[in-house]
Formats: C-alpha cells, structure tokens, sequence
C-alpha cells in the first residue's frame, strides 16, 4: 500500500475522515481474516508513521498520543538516535546469538544497567525479550538463591501474560480467563490502594506481613515481587512507606524485594525509577517497555551475589540481548541522560495533574488523580460509594479516540484512564491532547 506523507513531522491533531477511516477499515477487515481474535485492538486506525506525540494513520488523521505503546516510546516515536543506532547496527549483522558468539553491545547495556538502577552496590544484569520473561527469570534468580518458592505479589498487581506471571497477575479478564492453571507457590495479598482502602502505610504493611507469615511463613518465602507503582491495576501509587516497610521485613526474612519497573522505569515518574521516589534498593529490579525505544528489550539487574548465584547456561535464549536492540537501548538512555528526561517527565506532570485535577474539580465522578511523572491517571467513581464506573471510562475514552486524542484505560475495575505520553512531546500538543479530554469530560460525565 503506497502512503504519501507530509515532509515534515505534525504537531497538532488532523481528523481528515471519520475514525477509523475508510483505508483503516479495510485494513481491520484483512485483520479479521488474518489475525487471531485474540489479539484484540484498541483503536483500529492503522499507523503510517508516529513522533514526538503524534501518531499518523493510513487515512491522514493525526492523533495525539498519550499513550506512548503502552510507556514503550518515552524517548518519543521513531527517536532520530534510536533510528540512527538501529540502522548501523543492522548494517553490521542482526543476530548471532549470544550465548554462541557474544558482542559488545550488550556488554555495554548491562553496563549502563548496573550504573542507573538504585543503589552503590556492585551489580550484574542479564538481557531477555519482554517483561513477562523478565519477571520469569527474577523468580528463577530468587528461587535459586534462596532455596525456597514462595513468591508474593500483591492484589492489583499486572507482571505478565506467561504461565508463570499470568499467576501473579490479578486481573482474570482479559488476562487469565480460561487459560489455566498457573504455576504454583504464588500468593497474592492485600496491598495498599489509598484511595479504596484508606489505610495508612503502617495499616497496610501490618496487614501484608501479617498474612505472609500466617499463610506462607517467612522463612518459606523466596521473594516479594511489587510495582512501585501498579500499573495495568489502575497506576495506584502506595501510601509512603508501605512499600519500604515491605522491603524491610523480606530482609528480615532473608527473602528478596524485587521491584517490577518495566512500566515505570526509564525516567517514566520523573525519576530514572520510581523505587527513588522513597529510596528504595530493590534486590532483583526488572526493567523493559522504555528501555530500547520501542525495540524489543527487558532485563533483570541485581546484587552481583545474587545474579552469580545461577550457573551458567540457567539464563538466556535464543534472542535476548538481541544486537539491533542493544544498539537502540544503549541510544536510548544516551538520549535520556543529555536530554535530562527525568525533567522533562516533571514537566509533564506539572500540567498534566494541574488540568485534570481542575476537571476532578468539577465533576465529582472523578474521584482520584493520581500518579508521577509522564505516569498520570484519573479514577472514574461513584461519589459516596465510590462504586466503578467502567461505562463511563470507557465512553470517555472512546469519544477522545474519535477526536483525535489517544488515551488508555486500566485498572482493576477498568475504570481508569491513564497516560503515558512521550516525554518529547511538545507541551503545545501535550496542552491540545490534554484540552481535548477535558472537553470530553465536560461533556460527558455528570457535573
């Protein structure tokens, strides 16, 4: 299919016909006949080309995009560095395998790893595809250095769609339904949700710990594995010092903290993780989405004791730590340290929680704004009893979508709208995108 683009990037929002246009549609009928419906679809407008906050579709719509492939592009869409690194490097050769034939590059990304991730301590990484297969290997590395199997999460939590973190995930549907079993020893308790629960941090840590050694028994326990921030359970932001508490009492135990940050780290919460935002050192941290943008990459960096505990050959695959995607991280975070991302996501949060905490304020069906970062969120709720409202997240959601502004829904409830935009995007197009949703608000939610 021939496309004739502009020559130059779009800033604004160009709606050219109805959404999905006539070309997309046509595509989503060939989907239907090709793909698996399993593979579901949020907007079915087909891509032609995306930058800084802008994605552009077959038909010549322009979209604002707030969404950023789901915290993928936070270095912004087809990055001029990424773009460069990747085509020298495939140039050169695409694949060898490195556990066959090594290279330097991923090397160099474990290198970089072990420098930005928290905490002085000498570290090792090891490189794998996704992030499902990331928090696989850290339940592995755990279980191996500790001798035992019992691996925490907590409610509202999202890890993956394997067998293994389909089981530490919360959400049934669309994630677990019908797919099982699930592998066991994973046990899943009470965490903190401030705005549903109100409990403080002591509140909710006593509850926590108080189950794992009823139910579990501390020393049964190989790792608590925690979001910073949840992500797909509606970006819940823990009550200060639930999670530290939390991190102190697996030490107690001799179990590890492994902080799952592939959907909040990378500068995604205004700091390089969101384990900063209380100064936490996680044992095991697991890291992807933002890491190579927009290349397949994740990693799991830790404890140089921990990570030499496995024996050679027990970490690895076919195409982790593949070579073009190690060129595109290492541009990567390049990008992020010159550009200062980490200031640029504070930017972000800056206005964005100012216009929405302005639209919370006049419609009480708002009931939390809520986030850090390039990572910012709203509650949809009833008033007094704060029952979900999915509906109608999703017919704000929607309506944003057919003008011309991308936003995702999350949450356990699925009463969440969240954003993740890039944090390249221009403040005049993160202002229009922003404007747009306010609008939809105010025209749809009761006042």
């Amino acid at each position: 299919m021939s496309i004739a683009l502009p020559p130059t990037p779009l800033v604004s929002r160009v709606l050219a016909t109805l959404i999905p246009g006539p070309k997309s549609s046509e595509l989503h009928a060939r989907k239907a006949a090709a793909v698996s419906p399993g593979v579901g679809v949020t907007l079915p407008i087909y891509v032609a080309r995306a930058s800084d906050g802008i994605i552009e579709d077959i038909d010549g719509n322009v979209f604002v995009d707030l969404g950023s492939g789901i915290g993928v592009t936070g270095v912004g869409n087809a990055n001029a560095q990424v773009v460069a690194a990747v085509a020298e490097q495939a140039q050169l050769f695409t694949h060898t395998a490195f556990a066959v034939t090594p290279y330097e590059s991923y090397i160099r990304v474990c290198e970089m790893l072990n420098e930005v991730t928290p905490g002085a301590h000498e570290k090792r990484s090891a490189l794998f595809n996704s992030g499902a297969e990331a928090v696989e290997n850290a339940v592995k590395i755990a279980r191996k250095f500790t001798g035992r199997q019992a691996i925490v999460v907590l409610e509202n939590g999202y890890h993956g769609r394997t067998n293994l973190t389909m089981g530490m995930t919360a959400k049934s549907m669309p994630f677990k339904d019908g797919f099982g079993p699930f592998a066991p020893e994973i046990y899943r308790l009470p965490g903190s949700y401030p705005f549903r629960d109100g409990r403080t941090a002591d509140e909710a840590a006593r509850i926590t710990i108080s189950r794992i050694e009823k139910e579990i028994g501390g020393s049964s326990l190989a790792a608590i594995v925690v979001e910073p921030i949840q992500g797909e359970g509606g970006f819940i932001v823990p009550a200060p010092g639930f999670l530290p508490a939390l991190a102190e009492y697996a030490r107690s135990t001799g179990a590890l903290f492994v902080a799952d940050e592939i959907q909040s780290g990378f500068c995604r919460t205004g700091d390089w993780f969101a384990s900063e935002h209380e100064g936490l050192v996680p044992d095991l941290i697991t890291t992807a989405k933002g890491i190579a943008g927009g290349m397949p990459l994740s990693a799991v960096t830790g404890r140089a004791d921990i990570m030499d505990s496995v024996h050679a050959g027990g970490l690895g695959g076919t195409y982790t730590g593949n070579p073009v995607a190690c060129a595109a991280a290492i541009a990567a975070m390049t990008w992020m340290n010159q550009s200062t991302a980490t200031e640029l996501a504070r930017q972000i949060e800056g206005v964005a929680l100012d216009k929405l905490t302005s639209a919370r304020d006049a419609h009480e069906v708002i009931g939390e704004v809520r986030g850090r970062g390039a990572m910012i969120a709203m509650e949809f709720a009833q008033p007094d009893s704060r029952e979900p409202l999915p509906d109608l997240t999703a017919r704000v959601a929607r309506e944003c979508h057919e003008r011309g502004v991308i936003v995702l829904t999350t949450g356990t409830y699925a009463n969440v709208i969240r954003l993740l935009p890039p944090f390249s995007i221009p403040l005049s197009t993160l202002h229009e995108g922003l404007d747009v949703i306010r609008e939809v608000i105010d025209e749809f939610a009761p006042q």
